[in-house]
């Protein structure tokens, strides 16, 4: 078996949003800015930052235009002006520390996030301990509602599996080198890792992460891009990520990549919340996402490869401290 395909290949990540005519577009794999959704320097109408792992649900088109639909619908929500609706994908301690630390940087641009920019969530989604981290500072409301639950792990292989990888047995083999989150994304990191202890024992996992490919040329310490850019370029063999961005990314990239499922992974879950910031920007319009929101997400998630929560899951509510 040979690691054959082509080598070096950069991802083109898809356009989640139309392209606005008559500006310039910078869509090379150094200069694109996927996780940055809006428009910046106009009226926000409402901004959302959140953990990124769940952009597929969350800007798959079953979600955001069907929001702004709504509201033209409801009389308290029709004055609304929700043109421009920003959204930040980014793991969960880059939003908190863009939030903490009042910016973030994009190579020589800063860009300024506080109340005075504008550039400022409404709404902030994640785990409840990036979330309680935020309600800590004064910047998220006191509770959080649970909206969606993950369905554990699978695996992420180039395309065609030319080295026949089909489940967790074959990463034992000492010639497959693997790609998980990095340490700058804790939370999931763990979460693979406790995963792969129960699923096939501590020893093994260890023999596994003797092989993971920890630095390679473009990482960002984003693995719902890193993982996905390690599989096309060919420096690493097998990605560890969250079920729903494995089928995302073979189903959107069929020429890179190929989804192996992992029996028993989805007993190793994890759930995303939401809550208001304190005081928000556009509080009308955080209002009313929320309100629709927890009207649809229970549905509309599962097909994008979450887990089918109950009724008492879903909407329960969690204290932030």
């Amino acid at each position: 078996m040979e690691r054959d395909g082509p080598r070096g290949r950069a991802v083109v990540w898809k356009r989640l949003v139309p392209t606005p005519a008559n500006a310039p577009a910078l869509d090379g794999h150094t200069d694109t800015v996927p996780d940055i959704v809006g428009r910046l320097g106009a009226a926000i109408g409402l901004a959302i930052f959140t953990e990124g792992n769940h952009f597929p649900a969350l800007l798959g088109g079953e979600i955001i235009e069907p929001f702004r639909a709504w509201t033209r619908a409801q009389p308290q929500y029709a004055g609304l002006t929700l043109d421009n609706i920003v959204v930040v994908t980014l793991p969960q301690p880059m939003i908190v520390g863009m939030l903490l630390g009042g910016g973030i940087l994009l190579g020589n641009m800063t860009l300024e996030v506080n109340r005075a920019s504008g550039f400022y969530p409404d709404i902030v989604m994640g785990g409840a301990a990036p979330l309680t981290q935020l309600r800590k500072a004064s910047i998220a409301q006191a509770e959080g509602q649970v909206f969606a639950q993950s369905r554990g792990l699978s695996l992420l292989v180039a395309a065609g599996n030319p080295l026949g990888v089909h489940s967790l047995v074959d990463l034992k083999r000492p010639d497959i080198r693997i790609v998980m989150a990095s340490e700058s994304e804790p939370g999931a990191r763990h979460q693979y890792i406790s995963a792969l202890d129960a699923l096939i024992g501590q020893e093994t996992t260890k023999s596994i992460l003797s092989r993971e490919t920890v630095t390679f040329p473009g990482r960002l310490g984003i693995q719902h891009r890193d993982v996905l850019q390690a599989i096309a370029a060919r420096d690493a063999d097998v990605g560890i990520i969250f079920h729903h961005l494995a089928r995302y990314f073979a189903a959107t990239y069929p020429e890179l990549c190929a989804m192996v499922t992992v029996p028993g992974a989805e007993k190793f879950s994890s759930s995303i919340a939401m809550a208001q910031t304190i005081d928000p920007l556009r509080a009308p319009a955080a209002e009313a996402f929320s309100k629709f929101f927890l009207g649809v997400a229970r549905e509309v998630y599962p097909r994008y490869g979450f887990a089918m929560m109950t009724e008492a899951e879903f909407g329960a509510m969690i204290r932030l401290e």
